[in-house]
């Protein structure tokens, strides 16, 4: 068995979906390495038992908050904190080198050259390209460099509040000491078109070979058709139609029917919607329950239902009622 291994990471069992369509994005493309997700005390029995059918290697971690509310608002993004947790990848010391990839990824095509490239390789940042995104990164795992982190964790905090910034000023020489560690756009992809030049992506997005859904408009939170299998598209995102889609497939084909009631919060709603079959009173009104959790996350259907106009003529027939 190879002593390689994807890494991701899932806080709760929304992201755990995420992390599902991860594996088996990398299982479609045939990679020849193991699976690891670290998971941490918000995830569910339920969600670790499936997990544990997918991942070689499921490790419970303790929650790691960086505790820096200044420059975490800042982004605008209190959740960032969180990502500290991150930091435990280096403890797979299990594996000789891992890929990081988070939950909110897609791998399109086999990425195991991947593994040829040394720590720390990564992609730049869109928003700053002389930092790199640590949405995807290669990285060798080592109780020192855990250690080692922790303490500069401890003693400098992070420039954003994230992971992203400390591993950035912990890994400072990424940008000019050598190219070679400088992964290639197409290995980490912004899904986002205002941070990203979208002309260059429908240009260059069919060569993506992994997709990150950056910032707050995760695929499982995007409005679905059930019956039919389509994922609505929101408004700004036409040209991410085709990757939230397939996203959508790899779930219904592989995530669906292996969810259980029992699991919290989006999961265990979705576990309860029937795939391509009519919708009844109690789908329907599973699905409204998904939509509300749309809407209390920002994911709000502008285009589609939840249009303003779909919204007051709602209003107007309950105000002639």
């Amino acid at each position: 068995m190879s002593n390689f291994a994807w890494v991701t990471l899932a806080t709760n069992d929304s992201y755990s979906l995420g992390a599902l369509v991860v594996a088996h994005s990398l299982k479609r493309v045939h990679t020849a390495h193991q699976l690891a997700v670290l998971i941490t005390p918000g995830v569910s029995e339920a969600m670790k038992n499936k997990l544990r059918t997918i991942f070689n290697v499921v490790e419970e971690v303790n929650l790691l908050d960086s505790k820096d509310e200044a420059n975490l608002a800042l982004l605008k993004r209190p959740e960032l904190g969180i990502t500290f947790t991150k930091l435990h990848c280096w403890r797979l010391t299990q594996f000789e080198k891992c890929v990081f990839l988070d939950a909110d990824t897609l791998v399109l095509r086999n990425c195991d050259e991947l593994f040829e490239r040394e720590e720390l390789s990564a992609a730049p940042d869109v928003g700053w390209p002389d930092c790199f995104n640590s949405g995807v990164y290669v990285y060798r795992p080592s109780l020192d460099t855990f250690s080692s982190l922790m303490q500069y964790a401890v003693t400098h905090g992070s420039f954003d509040g994230g992971d992203q910034g400390l591993l950035n000023s912990y890994f400072s020489d990424w940008a000019h000491k050598d190219i070679s560690k400088h992964l290639p756009f197409i290995y980490n992809t912004s899904s986002v078109a205002s941070y990203s030049y979208l002309p260059a992506f429908k240009q260059f997005g069919q060569n993506t070979k992994i997709l990150h859904f950056i910032g707050t408009a995760k695929p499982w939170l995007q409005n679905f058709n059930s019956e039919s299998r389509k994922v609505y598209i929101p408004g700004g995102y036409q040209h991410l139609a085709n990757f939230l889609q397939y996203w959508w497939d790899i779930f219904c084909e592989d995530v669906h029917s292996r969810l259980s009631a029992d699991m919290a919060g989006l999961a265990g709603s979705i576990s309860n919607v029937k795939l391509g079959e009519p919708r009844t009173p109690e789908q329907a009104h599973s699905e409204e329950r998904i939509r509300r959790q749309s809407w209390e996350t920002g994911n709000a259907d502008y285009a589609g239902r939840d249009a303003f106009k779909n919204i007051w003529d709602r209003i107007q027939r309950t105000l002639d009622d």
